[in-house]
């Protein structure tokens, strides 16, 4: 009976129930906290619908990080100077192993990858000043960084803050895994919040910085673009991008490769494959695992609030910049470029140009200008991942 009643007692002690006073009073209130925090991410996802596909894993990773016992993600491990893979393989839980392709730098280039194959340069190809425009929408991204720097922070860090301008989720971890690990939670978590509120947040800006009659003009019908142009596009830019910033090759290589694969038209299963199965995957491991850093010792910090205000900064900036930009195009061509499609110079493909469309046809109906907005969000793409290099190349 003695042995019974033991054995009860030591399988209730092991309990999370038990537990999880205790848990709370270790932690402080900070692990509870980070429970809610969690709870009202999920909310976002799922009744808002704030960029589900990666917020809803990433707050469920958090949920699990945070809940007592659970043992699948040891932080800790991955911010040390010298980290022991070995130990990690043998001794880490199930999050800590996903969180492994974060580290080594694997899940953001294969999502790059998916983002190709689903992606049509055409607008791009057929516009090649939208080149321009994807160019000056990363002003917000090397604005933030100094400002970054005079709040503190140093050069990792105000690299891996800055990149948030760009409204690029992968490529924000790609550079937070590496150069500033320890703000990783808090980067991806603003990233994906503020590309979620990008219907909220371009509009009022770009009807500030132009006039009605801006927002009005419809711009001329795209040339068509051949097949050969498109197969050649994406050879060229990766010869290119690699020549001139080899860190960044990583995130443009494969962006270009997944896009290789859709122009040929010979290898449709690879293509179908990057763009659902793979990609699918990779997001979940990605989202899931980033997550899960958000403990209340690295999440619930003031630099945290700092990145927080930082990223809308950046991204607001962005979004400026390749308006204003929009708005010398316009001055330089006679009134023939919208300047709203410098708002889509960001990287959130596709949804910065629908919010080009959006804005554009409520002040003319008969204006239709998503294709051309897409130019300069695919160049968005490509213009985040090469600041991306940039700032690897120089601080790493």
């Amino acid at each position: 009976m003695e042995l019974f009643v033991n054995s009860v007692v030591n399988f209730a002690k092991d309990t999370g129930i038990y537990n999880i006073f205790g848990y709370f009073k270790e932690g402080g209130l900070g692990t509870l906290l980070m429970i809610i925090v969690s709870c009202v991410l999920m909310y976002l996802a799922i009744v808002k619908q704030f960029e589900p596909l990666l917020l809803l894993p990433i707050s469920f990773g958090m949920l699990l990080a945070n809940l007592p016992l659970s043992d699948m993600m040891h932080p800790e491990w991955f911010t040390a100077t010298d980290i022991d893979y070995g130990y990690i393989l043998k001794h880490g839980g199930l999050i800590d192993m996903l969180y492994l392709g974060v580290k080594l730098g694997i899940y953001p280039p294969l999502i790059f990858l998916g983002i190709g194959a689903m992606t049509d340069f055409g607008p791009l190809i057929a516009n090649p000043k939208s080149l321009l425009l994807g160019a000056a929408a990363q002003l917000g991204v090397f604005f933030t960084f100094n400002c970054a720097i005079l709040l503190g922070f140093n050069f990792q860090e105000a690299s891996s803050i800055g990149i948030i301008g760009g409204a690029d989720g992968p490529t924000a971890i790609y550079v937070t895994k590496t150069l500033a690990p320890h703000l990783l939670s808090a980067i991806a978590v603003a990233a994906y919040s503020y590309m979620a509120l990008i219907p909220l947040i371009q509009p009022p800006i770009m009807k500030a910085l132009t006039t009605k009659e801006e927002r009005m003009v419809v711009m001329e019908q795209l040339r068509p673009v051949s097949k050969r142009e498109k197969i050649l596009f994406p050879i060229i830019v990766t010869i290119v991008v690699a020549l001139l910033v080899p860190s960044a090759t990583p995130l443009v290589g494969t962006l270009m490769l997944g896009n290789l694969f859709r122009e040929v038209g010979i290898v449709e299963r690879l293509t179908k494959t990057a763009q659902n199965e793979l990609l699918n995957i990779i997001t979940i491991f990605l989202g899931v695992s980033v997550g899960a850093t958000a403990t209340a010792e690295t999440f619930l910090t003031p630099d945290t609030l700092k990145i927080v205000l930082l990223g809308l900064i950046a991204f607001s900036i962005s979004t400026a910049g390749g308006v204003i930009f929009g708005k010398i195009m316009y001055k330089l061509s006679g009134g023939k470029v919208n300047p709203l499609i410098g708002s889509a110079g960001v990287s959130a493909v596709p949804m910065a140009a629908r919010v080009s469309q959006v804005v554009g046809q409520k002040e003319n109906p008969g204006n239709f200008l998503l294709m051309h907005a897409m130019g300069p969000n695919v160049a968005g793409v490509i213009g985040s991942a090469v600041a991306a290099g940039v700032f690897l190349a120089s601080f790493r």
